[in-house]
């Protein structure tokens, strides 16, 4: 059940629906309700208020967790230290507080498992599990059997941040940069880029925009070795790189000069951020699907399952498209132990 509201949400759905569902699983409308918790119950974001006062308000049964994004990470480390369930850089209530901690402490009571495509470090992974809960990591392995429409033509795909909006990094500086590519270029714009700014890039010679509003993981499942993907810093990455790794197509990150940054991004927030410009394509863990826990960020690109040419580029020193080719990656989908 979509949340209402989210018309990114509404479009995803229609999307999956026109895919080979597993059986058994529908998707109903967007709703403003919040599903009561059954016997097992998946949901996507163990930081909502509603998901929590679901939580501490209904009989414990099975939880899974389904999240791609880095608030996973932040997450599974509250989790295992057993602190409240606050999201990263806020400044909660006292109320709040003590929801999130009472949110936590049913949360590992409710056979939980956390399935994520996300690579996980191991010392993270083992004090996890010895909370009881399940770790399990994937490599989207239905998406990618899944048919899927004609990928764009151009070899070079950029995708869109949210990072000029937030004030984090200069307008000019990426807009430069992207007119600086030099090539044709299929542009995926962020959810959350400003529409003015969406006006200047329409406007760069040989940049086409691909505003279809689902996810890129579903829009860039079929791209070719002979193609690569590049970001600045997003959780989009990291799956990207787990769900393209068997086809060799290379995704990078851009990392961000000093100077692009604004006064709002301080050190500790570019750190942060700058952490997916290092992260690998993960292995398998046997029994998963997936990634191995354990793969940990800023591991590098030499790791098993990593893809050749992964890993972080600088502006103006991006390497040429077609430099990976079929068969040089590892199938993530293959058992290692």
């Amino acid at each position: 059940m979509p949340r209402a509201g989210l018309p990114a949400l509404r479009l995803t759905r229609k999307a999956l629906n026109s895919l080979r569902l597993p059986e058994g699983l529908a998707f109903e409308e967007p709703s403003g309700r919040m599903p009561r918790p059954g016997r097992t119950w998946a949901v996507g974001d163990a930081f909502s208020g509603r998901v929590q006062f679901a939580l501490v308000t209904s009989i414990p049964g099975r939880t899974i967790l389904v999240d791609d994004g880095l608030a996973t990470i932040h997450l599974l480390e509250l989790l295992s230290s057993r602190r409240p369930l606050l999201r990263a850089r806020g400044k909660p209530s006292f109320g709040r507080s003590v929801l999130g901690a009472t949110a936590g402490f049913r949360l590992r009571g409710r056979k939980l498992t956390v399935f994520t495509a996300l690579p996980v470090p191991d010392d993270l992974a083992s004090a996890v599990r010895k909370t009881g809960t399940r770790l399990v990591t994937h490599d989207f392995a239905w998406l990618r059997s899944q048919p899927s429409e004609r990928p764009p033509q151009e070899r070079t795909i950029v995708l869109g941040t949210s990072l000029v909006r937030n004030g984090l990094i200069h307008r000019d500086r990426y807009l430069g940069w992207l007119e600086g590519i030099g090539e044709p270029v299929a542009y995926y714009p962020h959810r959350r880029e400003d529409p003015r700014d969406l006006e200047r890039v329409s406007r760069i010679p040989g940049l086409t925009i691909n505003d279809v509003g689902i996810p890129v993981e579903m829009t860039l499942r079929d791209l070719g070795p002979d193609q690569r993907v590049l970001s600045m810093p997003s959780t989009a990455v990291t799956s990207l790189r787990v769900l393209l790794a068997a086809r060799g197509v290379p995704v990078e990150t851009v990392e961000v000069p000093d100077e692009w940054w604004t006064a709002s991004a301080g050190p500790s927030l570019r750190t942060h951020l700058q952490q997916f410009a290092h992260h690998a394509s993960p292995g398998a863990e046997p029994g998963s699907g997936g990634g191995r826990p354990g793969t940990s960020p800023g591991s590098g690109s030499d790791l098993p399952g990593a893809t050749p040419g992964s890993g972080s580029v600088h502006p103006g020193t991006t390497p040429a498209p077609g430099s990976v080719h079929p068969g040089a990656t590892p199938d993530p989908g293959k058992v290692a132990s």
